[in-house]
């Protein structure tokens, strides 16, 4: 009878660990098909750290890419297989100066940041010109993931006085790591890739540690994820565990 007795309770304990495994399984990979979203403010004469005088957005993009070799984006991939002659190279006549980040909101206190504070200054040789600028997020040095599209602004030849402000919330979809920030400046009228300024180009643009909101908890709190495709394997879990349970009570009468 105890030879019996163990023999069942090793099948419950086995029982147990392949309904946590299941359910760890099918945590992750729900993690990794997560859609990202943020919330931005953008523009021209922006005061930074105000999100409430910007063209503000909700935005929502494919799932974060984070492995594989970090080349080109796929904007300017795309206009070099349109190209004459198959090359793509930025304009002289346009610029990226400068570029700053600040980042704000760690509620946890843990050095990850969920907000992105994005100062840039785009020059060209011409008096003035139309653009538009395309930002990218790499992480932990993987391809880049487009997170901000602008609004068409005005550049003024060489002026500090046309600096653009992007201000972004991230809010699902961005693990906790560090980040690389990438800027590609195109042409308002066609669309023709201008100018880029990334990490290669100032260290404010690398190495930013970032996560998204639903990963920043306050101390002392938990935060329950239920995401969308995933609650069948969380009830199983649970009717799992109370088979398991009560078959143990029925073992020990």
């Amino acid at each position: 009878m105890k030879t019996q007795i163990r023999s069942i309770r090793a099948i419950l304990y086995a029982a147990f660990a392949f309904l946590l495994l299941a359910g760890t399984v099918s945590a992750y990979a729900t993690e990794n098909i997560e859609k990202r979203t943020s919330i931005t403010s953008q523009g021209q004469g922006m005061q930074r750290g105000s999100d409430g005088d910007g063209i503000a957005s909700r935005d929502e993009f494919e799932p974060l890419i984070t492995t594989g070799k970090r080349g080109l984006t796929p904007r300017v991939a795309g206009q070099q297989k349109l190209s004459a002659n198959g090359s793509q190279s930025a304009s002289a006549d346009f610029w990226i100066y400068d570029a700053d980040v600040d980042l704000y909101a760690d509620l946890d206190f843990d050095g990850f940041y969920t907000g992105i504070d994005l100062l840039f200054d785009a020059d060209t040789v011409y008096g003035e010109a139309d653009v538009y600028a395309v930002i990218y997020l790499s992480y932990e040095l993987g391809p880049w993931n487009e997170f901000v599209s602008t609004q068409d602004f005005t550049i003024f030849g060489a002026s500090s006085n046309d600096e653009y402000i992007v201000d972004t919330e991230l809010v699902s979809g961005y693990p906790t790591g560090d980040y690389d920030i990438l800027i590609e400046l195109y042409d308002a009228y066609d669309g023709n890739f201008l100018a880029s300024f990334g990490p290669d180009d100032s260290s404010e643009l690398s190495y930013l540690p970032l996560e998204d909101a639903g990963r920043d908890s306050p101390l002392g709190t938990t935060t329950v994820i239920v995401s969308e495709g995933g609650g069948s394997t969380s009830w199983f879990l649970l009717l799992g565990l109370l088979g398991v349970t009560g078959l143990q009570r029925m073992i020990r009468r």
